[in-house]
C-alpha cells in the first residue's frame, strides 16, 4: 500500500484539511506484504473516525494498511472535529464536505471508483453514525456500510444533553444542531432508513456491530431491530468487547471481508 498524508483545501469549509490515504499498490518485492492485481480505478472505504479523535486514529490504532492490502481495497480517512458529521449550526459544513466534496476530490487526484458499487463506508462511536448516513442518505453514491460500537441515536444524544455523562453537553450540542436540540429530519437515521427501504433499487447493505460491555449496545440493538422491521440488508455481530481499539481493530478486518465488493 502506498500511504499518503493529503493537505488540501475545502471550499466547503473554507480551510486548508487533511485526511490520511491508503492505495494499493502492486509489489513484488515488498516483504511482509502483498500487492494486489493493479487496477485503474480501486473500490474505496471512507473510514470515519470518532468524537475525540481524528484523521490519523486508524493508522495509530489498528493495522488497516495491512487489512486493506489483504482486499486490494483504497481507504480515505479524514477529519471532521466534533462535528458528528453534522452541517454546524454554529460552524462548518461538515457533512457536505464528507459526504460531495471529498469524494470528489479524492476520485479527482486518486485512481478511485466513482462507481456505487466500489464505495463503501464504515466508522466507530461518532464515525459509526457518519458511516450509515452516508449510505442511507447517499445511497446513489454508496452501496454499503458498516457501524462498530455507533453512537445512532441521534435524538437521544439531544435529549440527554444535560445529563452528567452526556460527552457533549447542551452548549456544544447547540453550536451543532441549533439552540432548540432538534435533530432535521436528514440526520435521523431511523428517517433516513425508512426512505432508503423504500427504494427498491437504492437498499444500501449495512453492517452493525458492537461489543456488550459497551456503553453505546442499546443503540446498535435498537437500531437493529428498526432494520429488521424494514427489511433492509443486514449483518449483524455482538459479543465481547467494550468501547476500545483491540474490539475495533477485530471487527475492521470482518468488516473488509464483508463488503459486497463487485456486487
Amino acid at each position: 500500500m502506498a500511504f499518503l498524508d493529503f493537505h488540501f483545501f475545502s471550499e466547503t469549509l473554507g480551510l486548508t484539511c487533511a485526511a490520511h490515504v491508503l492505495l494499493p499498490q502492486p509489489t513484488i518485492q515488498q516483504i511482509g506484504m502483498t500487492g494486489g492485481p493493479a487496477r485503474d480505478k480501486y473500490p474505496t472505504l471512507y473510514l470515519l473516525h470518532g468524537l475525540s479523535d481524528d484523521h490519523t486514529i486508524w493508522m495509530r490504532r489498528t493495522s488497516i494498511e495491512r487489512y486493506a492490502a489483504e482486499h486490494n481495497i483504497a481507504v480515505v480517512m479524514p477529519a471532521v472535529a466534533r462535528s458528528f458529521y453534522q452541517n454546524m449550526a454554529s460552524g462548518l459544513k461538515y457533512w457536505t464536505f464528507l459526504s460531495e466534496e471529498l469524494p470528489a476530490l479524492c476520485q479527482r487526484y486518486f485512481p478511485l471508483s466513482a462507481a456505487r458499487e466500489d464505495n463503501f463506508a464504515a466508522g466507530l462511536s461518532m464515525g459509526g453514525y457518519g458511516a450509515l448516513r452516508l449510505a442511507l442518505q447517499r445511497p446513489e453514491k454508496f452501496c454499503a456500510a458498516a457501524s462498530l460500537s455507533g453512537a445512532l441515536d441521534l435524538a437521544r444524544r439531544l435529549r440527554e444533553a444535560d445529563k452528567p455523562f452526556a460527552r457533549i453537553d447542551r452548549r456544544e450540542w447547540a453550536g451543532i444542531i441549533g439552540p432548540e436540540l432538534k435533530a432535521p429530519a436528514d440526520a435521523n437515521l431511523w428517517l433516513l432508513a425508512a426512505k432508503a427501504a423504500s427504494s427498491p433499487d437504492l437498499r444500501p447493505s449495512l453492517y452493525l456491530a458492537c461489543g456488550t460491555e459497551d456503553e453505546l449496545l442499546s443503540d446498535t440493538r435498537i437500531f437493529r431491530q428498526h432494520l429488521d422491521a424494514l427489511e433492509l440488508p443486514l449483518t449483524y455481530h455482538e459479543g465481547p468487547g467494550a468501547h476500545e481499539w483491540g474490539y475495533w481493530d477485530t471487527e475492521i478486518q470482518k468488516v473488509l471481508a464483508w463488503l459486497p465488493r463487485g456486487k
